[in-house]
């Protein structure tokens, strides 16, 4: 029987090693997260109704408030750039 020779993938092929970037997703970063979302489209739904007042305040609480809390927010233990 004839042997087979390893798979041997050429250097430009190879996947390069992964590196930790210090972001960690907890759940209060999903629940602010979602907590975003909801208010989003609340903002979206007041807006339909035709609510000026209501709607451009729930879609700039979600967009600029929640929204990057939930991205910029790390988790209990964690300093920054650690």
């Amino acid at each position: 029987m004839a042997q087979s020779k390893p798979v041997v993938r050429p250097r430009g092929q190879r996947k390069p090693a992964e590196t930790d970037l210090g972001f960690s997703w907890g759940t209060v970063n999903t629940a602010l997260l979602s907590v975003g979302v909801v208010l989003i489209l609340a903002g979206y739904f007041a807006l339909s109704r035709g609510s000026i007042s209501l709607a451009p305040v729930l879609l700039v609480a979600g967009y600029v408030v929640v929204v990057p809390a939930a991205l910029v927010l790390l988790g209990r233990g964690r300093a920054a750039g650690e």
